[in-house]
């Protein structure tokens, strides 16, 4: 089950500790059109061609460098939204390069890329950045996003390449597993699982019983989920912003508070905790159970009917799900 949040290490579905300044699109959440999507941070160009190389023949055409931190563990066939970080052996991040990702099958054969990342921001406006992530140097402030094609279930094998200083870095071969749509959370298209979320009213106003964000943010906290699922859009963040070790959970939350702000009464904007009672020896709350999610932070984005529009593992950027809010939003 929900494995991210309490290891120390950011390997397999582990999520991602950024430290670097934000980088990419401009984005606001101001309720105005959201922003375009972010141009690539490379062409295609600047990084070899497999040209029927094995993965690790295309490796050792170049230096070692950063460490591959996926933000992701869920794949499943056809075109998957890889987040990840580069680091340094220092735990530094590596922000702002060109950087691309391949994928192999498990034995290194059958390269496939580059699939060119573009750098998405996580940065909110002052008025929304919870004390919980200012206070915190290492809280999240940007991510790179691929889109990268899996054709079917099975063990594949991913590396990363950055441009730094105009030298290709490769990072170590990292594996991972696609699976089929047995298990996995609720996919875009299927109906979202109905759960009850724990609201202010539910614990008497009071807002520590179901939130770790400080200050909680209390229009996250109004709406119980099985209340408002057909009747009207939702985004449903699972997160833990105190309790996540990889300090990704307490930016995106502040990031579902700006878009839901802008956006106003006509989506549904509700935060769920992980752990019962906000206290990780007590187990996973219910709700996890319900999704079937195997790390956190998730957002989910559900249209009026009912249905998933949008699904996020891990890192998410205020542009990203503008973008995704926009979608199904009533005009």
């Amino acid at each position: 089950m929900l494995r991210a949040c309490r290891s120390a290490t950011l390997a397999g579905a582990v999520l991602l500790t950024l430290a670097a300044a934000g980088c990419g699109s401009s984005e606001d959440g101001d309720g105005k059109a959201p922003p375009a999507q972010p141009a690539p941070t490379a062409a295609a160009q600047d990084f070899p061609k497999p040209a029927g190389k094995s993965l690790g023949a295309l490796q050792a055409g170049m230096a070692e460098g950063p460490v591959l931190s996926p933000t992701v563990s869920v794949l499943t066939p056809g075109r998957n939204r890889f987040g990840f970080g580069l680091f340094d052996v220092a735990r530094k991040e590596i922000a702002g390069a060109g950087a691309a990702l391949y994928i192999a099958d498990a034995d290194g054969s059958h390269v496939r890329g580059p699939y060119i990342a573009r750098s998405e921001s996580l940065v909110v406006k002052p008025q929304f950045e919870s004390r919980t992530t200012s206070q915190d140097p290492d809280s999240a402030k940007s991510v790179y996003v691929a889109d990268v094609p899996f054709t079917k279930t099975g063990k594949y094998l991913v590396l990363a390449v950055a441009r730094v200083d105009g030298r290709l870095l490769a990072t170590s071969q990292r594996s991972m597993e696609v699976l089929g749509s047995g298990n996995t959370p609720p996919k875009v298209g299927d109906r979202a699982p109905r759960i009850h979320t724990p609201t202010l009213a539910s614990v008497a106003g009071d807002a520590t019983k179901i939130t770790t964000r400080v200050p909680p943010d209390v229009d996250l906290l109004k709406t119980d989920f099985a209340d408002v699922l057909g009747k009207k859009p939702i985004v449903l963040v699972f997160a833990t912003p105190q309790l996540c070790v990889s300090r990704v959970c307490g930016p995106v939350v502040d990031i579902a508070a700006q878009v839901g702000a802008a956006v106003g009464s006509r989506v549904a904007f509700i935060h769920q905790e992980i752990f019962n009672d906000n206290d990780a020896s007590k187990g996973y709350r219910p709700q996890l159970r319900a999704y079937r999610l195997p790390s956190e932070p998730w957002f989910f984005v559900v249209d009026k009917a009912g249905r998933v529009a949008a699904r996020f593992e891990g890192a998410v950027s205020v542009g990203e799900l503008q973008r995704a809010v926009a979608k199904v939003t009533p005009r």
